[in-house]
């Protein structure tokens, strides 16, 4: 199959399949006396496993290290409960980020409760004076500039 083919089969962009076999995620296809791409049935499942881990928000340097305990089956799974482990504290952070994040933008929306002129906005008076340094609702600290 023509890297069209692949990309429609997996929803990976042509330009994103590229990059994966210049980062050593995919094997280099056969060419065609055109100098085409031909894929294969194992790049097709490579990509989709490719495209499993991204979706899992996987970085592609593990994606890459997972690929190769495929690959090179040997030992135990230790390495790859580690890699997970690592993934998973990453998300829990971004969450709690998140958390944080709702909540100051919870705290800013409580300022202006009812539609009225604009510069009577309390959210609008919130961001200038953080603009300003100053505390407001949702960095009662200070904003940093």
């Amino acid at each position: 199959m023509k890297i069209g083919d692949l990309s429609h089969a997996t929803g990976v962009q042509a330009e994103t399949i590229r990059y994966y076999e210049k980062a050593g995620l995919l094997q280099p296809p056969a060419r065609e006396a055109n100098g085409y791409r031909r894929y294969g049935d194992q790049h097709l499942e490579r990509l989709a496993f490719v495209r499993h881990c991204r979706a899992l928000d996987i970085p592609l340097a593990d994606v890459k290290r997972l690929l190769d305990f495929v690959d090179h089956a040997r030992g135990d799974c230790g390495d790859i409960n580690d890699l997970i482990d690592a993934q998973l504290l990453r998300v829990r952070a971004r969450l709690a980020s998140l958390r944080a994040l709702e909540r100051q933008l919870a705290a800013l929306r409580e300022r202006c409760g009812a539609h009225r002129a604009t510069h009577e906005c309390g959210i609008l008076h919130e961001l200038v004076a953080a603009a300003h340094g100053e505390a407001c609702a949702c960095h009662p600290g200070g904003a940093s500039r």
